[in-house]
């Protein structure tokens, strides 16, 4: 779809917001409205943008801003970057890492990232303000034009219920506006307001987490490997009277000075909304070695959380015009809590489905190319998530935990295995023994939608 002069004028300078329905012809003011700049609003910003299309990329905030992460990308990650054109090289400021070291049950296992066709060999870290920053910049370089300030309130519809735009109040005055498109792509994150909005509750069936991280000065700023702890204790492990607590830990060091540390709760965990995250963080790191530095006087800032909605908790993923992306549609991985790759990955579908969409007349031919988006994400990962939310009931018990930590650590192969499956990192038309195994579990796995 072209957009004609007049229009371009009226995109760079829309009239003021008109709330409710709106007159069906009343002109767009883009091709696609994007609600979010974050991973999966960039992402999708981006592959718009680059396929032609007219996009407006709305965010609440201005950047760079801070989101709460543990700043670790795994090798999913990095490829869903390097599909962007970024560049991840360590002169551009990335600190690269070789996989994933493993502590529980006494135990202590590095993990070398596997030797795959589809993706790298290596993953990343980098701090969130830069990762957002980056990536919106990439969008806005291949043509989508970003307004920051911009506070999305609402759908708007056409008489018959359909979204074709959005209320919005911009500016540090929040003048009301409303911007115009055939399309709209929710990409607003954890809280999904837009939605909620819509009626799209969150299916409390399916996996949810709550995370919390801070930062600290740390002589372990410099590692090869991102950190998890699979067992967290309130005092000494094995020491009389020490507890096990829920939730699974992970360090991670950024290579400037300081650390990211935090801990994930799952909905399955009997702590779940009934712990004090901040203080469960503070109960672990006080029992870690002193001279790690992750204590009071060290710390950068507050501990921050967030919810990490996985598992397709939010569905429809499309309806009335509009899909939801990212974490507004549940992306985030069960398996292992990451977020950016889904996020970055749903983004790219949910474009290729617009691009085809557009690319037909008003009407059911369009309507199908949209509702390919959601048989997309189903296709991809939905056999894959409904796997991982057995995993999370199981892992919600902490004799299941125990066990499998005991009983799994101490065997490496099975390890690298359990590290493929956790990661999603697989070849299924050319890998090993484990790859096939895992490619045969998610065929057989009724797909969730």
């Amino acid at each position: 779809m072209t957009l004609t002069a007049e229009q371009v004028q009226r995109a760079t300078a829309v009239g003021q917001a008109q709330p409710g329905i709106v007159p069906d012809d009343q002109r767009y003011d883009a091709d696609v409205i994007v609600v979010g700049a974050g991973p999966s609003g960039s992402a999708a910003a981006y592959w718009l943008a680059t396929a032609g299309i007219d996009v407006l990329l709305l965010e609440k905030t201005s950047f760079p801003r801070e989101k709460v992460c543990g700043d670790g990308l795994t090798p999913r990650g990095t490829r869903a970057l390097v599909d962007m054109g970024i560049d991840v090289s360590q002169e551009a400021g990335w600190l690269h890492n070789k996989g994933l070291r493993v502590i529980g049950g006494g135990l202590r296992l590095e993990l070398d990232w596997p030797e795959l066709a589809s993706f790298p060999n290596y993953g990343l870290v980098r701090p969130r303000a830069d990762l957002d920053h980056l990536l919106v910049q990439q969008a806005v370089k291949a043509g989508a034009r970003l307004h920051e300030q911009t506070s999305v309130t609402g759908p708007i519809t056409d008489r018959t219920g359909r979204v074709v735009g959005v209320s919005a109040k911009a500016g540090p005055d929040k003048t009301e506006h409303t911007y115009r498109a055939p399309v709209v792509l929710a990409c607003d994150g954890v809280s999904g307001r837009f939605a909620l909005a819509l009626g799209h509750q969150r299916d409390d069936k399916r996996p949810m987490g709550v995370a919390v991280r801070r930062y600290y000065r740390s002589p372990r700023t410099h590692d090869d490997y991102l950190e998890s702890w699979l067992e967290l204790w309130d005092g000494p492990p094995g020491a009389d009277g020490a507890k096990l607590l829920p939730g699974y830990g992970w360090i991670f060091g950024m290579g400037d000075g300081s650390v990211n540390v935090g801990l994930g709760v799952l909905n399955s965990s009997a702590g779940f909304q009934k712990t004090n995250y901040r203080n469960l963080l503070t109960t672990w790191l006080d029992n870690t070695p002193e001279e790690w530095g992750f204590r009071e006087e060290n710390a950068l800032g507050t501990t921050q959380g967030a919810g990490l909605p996985m598992g397709f908790n939010r569905t429809p993923h499309y309806s009335n015009g509009v899909l939801l992306v990212g974490d507004s549609g549940g992306s985030v991985n069960p398996f292992n809590g990451e977020g950016i790759p889904y996020a970055m990955e749903s983004g790219k579908m949910a474009a290729e489905a617009v691009v085809q969409a557009l690319a037909r007349p008003e009407g059911s031919s369009r309507e199908k190319a949209l509702h390919g988006y959601p048989t997309a994400m189903a296709a991809e990962w939905g056999a894959y998530y409904r796997l991982g939310g057995v995993f999370v009931k199981l892992i919600g018990n902490p004799a299941v935990m125990r066990a499998c930590t005991r009983h799994g650590l101490p065997h490496p192969g099975l390890m690298r295995f359990v590290l493929k499956l956790l990661a999603n990192l697989t070849d299924p038309h050319d890998g090993d023994v484990s790859d096939r195994v895992i490619t045969a579990l998610t065929r057989i796995t009724p797909a969730l939608r």
